[in-house]
């Protein structure tokens, strides 16, 4: 009998301790801002309310300290850094990643006013092959940093990389004159945007990376030290 209230009691802490560990977005957390605090430099983003799917899992995620150590794993200049492999915490140099994440995905959040211009947050997914919807990693995100396009090459994207669709006016005077990567518009979702730190985001960007088969992963390790939730002001 000892035994058996013995049981229920440790079976009521381990439930409690699953409890306290549950993290709930409140409705003040959508009000506030997210500074990655990286080992090269703080980046504040600012999520955004039109992908409520995605704004709510990486407050989430960052509330829970998932993001807590994890690499910048993938990095190309000109192009983006991406982050939020769960597997890159302990990993050896050399290892290739990018293969980690929670067991869900997020439905693609399309929306024609976030587009990939300078700065903005995005979400990494899975190919089209395996992914025909589109879906979101979990946990993988990248920052654009992007180049300048000519009129030229903005055709170009179009024609090839958007399967014909047309870019607004706006959005290509937008990648003429700072910059972005027209060819990933309204194929990965983009969820928030950097309002402070993208002098950090380029210096990532800089950074010497892998030729071997850990391609584009950053030659030394380049951290999420921790996420801070920032009173907007």
């Amino acid at each position: 009998m000892k035994k058996y209230y013995l049981l229920l009691f440790g079976l009521f802490i381990i439930a409690s301790s699953f409890a306290q560990n549950e993290v709930v977005v409140k409705k003040r957390d959508r009000k506030k801002d997210i500074e990655l605090q990286t080992s090269l430099g703080n980046i504040v983003i600012r999520l955004s309310d039109a992908t409520p799917l995605h704004r709510d899992n990486f407050l989430k995620l960052a509330k829970n300290g998932f993001y807590d150590s994890v690499l910048f794993h993938r990095v190309i200049q000109n192009f983006m850094i991406q982050s939020g492999d769960p597997n890159s915490k302990a990993a050896e140099k050399g290892k290739p990643l990018g293969n980690g994440g929670p067991s869900y995905t997020i439905p693609a959040e399309f929306s024609p006013e976030l587009f990939h211009k300078k700065g903005v947050v995005a979400a990494a997914r899975m190919g089209d092959n395996v992914n025909p919807k589109k879906e979101s990693s979990g946990s993988q995100f990248y920052i654009v940093q992007g180049k300048l396009f000519t009129d030229e090459g903005l055709d170009s994207v179009e024609r090839v990389r958007l399967n014909g669709r047309k870019l607004s006016a706006a959005h290509r005077e937008y990648y003429k004159t700072i910059g972005g990567t027209p060819q990933l518009d309204q194929n990965y979702t983009v969820f928030g945007e950097v309002i402070i730190g993208m002098e950090v985001v380029n210096t990532i960007a800089a950074t010497p990376t892998s030729k071997g088969t850990d391609r584009d992963r950053p030659l030394e390790d380049i951290r999420i030290i921790s996420i801070k939730m920032l009173k907007r002001k």
